[in-house]
């Protein structure tokens, strides 16, 4: 027996020993479905913050991380082997969030020895939640025209402004955010800084924003004279817009993987497209009738079906060691737009049942779909608006001129 079959099967009996039973079989969820985490996150139940606990403490939530810093220390062959397992029992996600997917694996890469020993094994325990600072109210796809200033003052640096969309900052224990604090610099990517910070230093607040879907994880952050160590900061001062830049490459393929998810949660929920258009288009078992449904039906789940197997390759290539590139722009507006699309067809198939809201008769999430369809449209401005991304795209993987 190999050493890869020796560690599939002692990983399989240690999951079926150690999971909660409630949760073997249960299923996983998408990037975005599962518990998050930090101070102020809530648990749905004791299996799940047993299940959290028991895989932080093996460094299973994060499993290819060093074990110096919390991390499970797995190959990523052993790493595969673990996600196999973890589908195979339908376990769970443990942990989600921006710590394991943005700032984590930004920290391994810029971080020094001192921030990755205080953030990352929080991180893997799932007891420190994050959010991200970088779009300002006039600095959002031109993001390097940011403002908020960090004044730099012996030991610490004064930060004042205002970030916006800043995805469940009244959640959150602590942001990363991008700051001026060279502002003479002659290029505005120039003289910007990468901080972490607690939020709840003085002069730290936080004001939700509600969208036309009627709910939203987006909120607008103040920052007045809040006093950050310059511990705080990664990668050194004036610095930042390598970091930014690195971590934006982690977001858009933690956006891509959301949407694999939106797609898993829909067939998990109604059973697909297919299924959907039987119950309101009816058909029975056989074709259906209408043959441009049919068509855009088919054309939809093969176009998820390449997206899904292309951004399974890439990370498989993650978990090897390659860092994300101009790739992930790719995979975020593919992704934006196939999502755009999928919501956009769920709504033509169920026609006027798709414009429940809320009340008597609409308890049935499937009848709330208009939500999702409102919410998917913010899907082209988050993490990079689509044009950003053809730009990315057109300099940095085709190589046109600018």
């Amino acid at each position: 027996m190999s050493n890869l079959d020796s560690f599939r099967e002692e990983t399989r009996q240690w999951l079926e020993q150690n999971a909660p039973p409630a949760f073997l079989g249960r299923g996983g969820g998408g990037e975005l479905e599962g518990p998050w985490g930090g101070r102020r996150w809530k648990f749905s139940s004791d299996a799940e913050k047993q299940w959290l606990d028991v895989m932080g403490e093996r460094g299973w939530t994060a499993p290819t991380w060093p074990s110096e810093y919390g991390g499970g220390g797995l190959s990523p062959a052993e790493a595969k082997v673990l996600a196999q397992l973890l589908r195979e029992l339908k376990l769970p996600r443990p942990l989600i969030g921006f710590g394991l997917t943005m700032i984590g694996p930004t920290l391994l890469q810029f971080g020094n020895e001192e921030q990755k020993r205080l953030h990352l094994p929080r991180i893997v325990r799932g007891e420190i939640r994050w959010c991200q600072g970088y779009s300002e109210p006039n600095a959002g796809s031109d993001l390097a025209s940011l403002q908020a200033r960090g004044v730099v003052d012996g030991d610490h640096m004064t930060v004042s402004g205002t970030k916006v969309w800043t995805s469940y900052a009244d959640e959150c224990d602590w942001i990363f955010a991008l700051v001026r604090t060279k502002p003479e610099a002659t290029k505005k990517q120039d003289g910007i800084s990468f901080v972490l910070i607690d939020m709840e230093d003085p002069g730290v607040s936080v004001k939700p924003i509600k969208l036309i879907s009627g709910s939203s994880p987006f909120c607008e952050t103040h920052f007045t004279d809040v006093k950050v160590p310059l511990a705080n900061v990664v990668n050194g001062l004036h610095n930042g817009w390598t970091v930014a830049k690195a971590l934006l490459g982690h977001e858009r393929s933690m956006i891509a993987d959301a949407f694999g998810g939106v797609v898993s949660s829909d067939r998990a929920r109604g059973g697909g497209l297919q299924d959907m258009a039987r119950r309101y288009l009816g058909g029975g078992d056989g074709p259906l009738e209408d043959a441009v449904t049919r068509d855009a039906i088919a054309q939809v789940e093969m176009d998820t079906r390449a997206f899904t197997l292309t951004v399974q390759r890439t990370r498989d290539a993650a978990k090897a060691g390659h860092k994300p590139g101009p790739e992930s722009s790719i995979f975020k507006l593919y992704g934006t737009e196939l999502n755009k699309r999928r919501y956009e067809l769920q709504i033509k198939i169920a026609g006027p049942q798709s414009l429940g809201w809320e009340g008597p008769g609409y308890e049935d999430a499937e009848l709330q779909r208009t939500r999702d369809w409102l919410r998917s449209r913010g899907n082209s401005i988050e993490g990079g608006t689509s044009e950003i991304q053809l730009n990315v795209i057109a300099k940095r993987v085709l190589g046109l001129p600018d």
